[in-house]
């Protein structure tokens, strides 16, 4: 007989575990995805070019050998917005995108990828200090042409991690919500830099160079229970420790600066 009560209370407790574990599976999560366009503002930024490894350069026909900066140099973005009715080159213009996982009323988080371009302003006179093939320079040199041209256009790429806070602002039942967002974040930096140095253009591979942290705030309105569209405003300090000029291991270039950004994306709630 007692043997017979273990194995119901046994039955029962299975029964009721699984009935619960049943529950769980079925409770699904809420995700969400984004999809925009952004603007964005650069400060000046001192960018420091190197190369020690005396590697002969066919277009001077002498060996890299250099270590100079450029100094408070001015750069713009290239939003290419005109490429946007192109389905097609949709990817071409500053694009951000996002995906997020709702913790609870208050709180999310969400990987931001953003598709920020950075040039450095062709045209301007800047100081240029340090040594060049073995000779020191200090004078003030014009950039672009064959010297120097210096671009994060396939992207300046800021990918990072971001704690989503959001302060309800008005809600009309399940089908409009005005909240505003703020969220701080985290990353790395992912450029694909396009740099003429010396008469030599290379158009390098994407690559780790370095570092972001940054803030977000703004809008975000919610509607038809799935979609939403945010409008923010960014502001972000990125540490470019090694950027690549021609090649891996043939030079490197750092600069740091920060950046400003205003987005606007359409995005959709779904379950998983």
């Amino acid at each position: 007989m007692r043997c017979l009560l273990v194995l119901i209370s046994v039955f029962f407790s299975c029964n009721y575990f699984s009935q619960n574990d049943s529950i769980k599976v079925k409770k699904k999560h809420q995700w969400y995805a984004s999809w925009g366009y952004t603007k964005c503002w650069y400060s000046k930024s001192t960018i420091e070019f190197k190369d020690l490894s005396g590697k002969y350069h066919p277009a001077t026909d002498k060996y890299n050998y250099y270590d100079f900066k450029v100094h408070n140099v001015t750069a713009s973005d290239r939003t290419d917005f005109d490429k946007i009715k192109d389905v097609i080159n949709f990817t071409i213009p500053q694009f951000v995108a996002r995906v997020g996982f709702k913790i609870n009323e208050k709180w999310d988080v969400e990987l931001n990828y953003d598709h920020a371009k950075y040039l450095v302003d062709d045209g301007q006179r800047t100081r240029v200090t340090g040594q060049i093939f073995g000779s020191a320079i200090d004078k003030d040199t014009t950039m672009g042409g064959q010297f120097l041209h210096f671009e994060h256009t396939d992207g300046a790429n800021f990918l990072m991690a971001n704690a989503v806070r959001k302060f309800n602002l008005m809600k009309r039942g399940s089908l409009f919500k005005l909240q505003w967002v703020l969220k701080p974040g985290i990353g790395l930096v992912y450029p694909r830099t396009d740099v003429t140095i010396f008469g030599e253009r290379l158009n390098n591979n994407w690559h780790v160079a370095g570092w972001i942290v940054g803030v977000e705030s703004g809008l975000r309105m919610e509607f038809l229970k799935h979609g939403f569209l945010e409008l923010v405003g960014k502001g972000a300090y990125a540490d470019y420790v090694k950027s690549l000029v021609l090649g891996k291991g043939n030079g490197s270039a750092r600069h740091h600066f920060f950046a400003t950004q205003v987005t606007f994306a359409l995005g959709y709630k779904f379950h998983a």
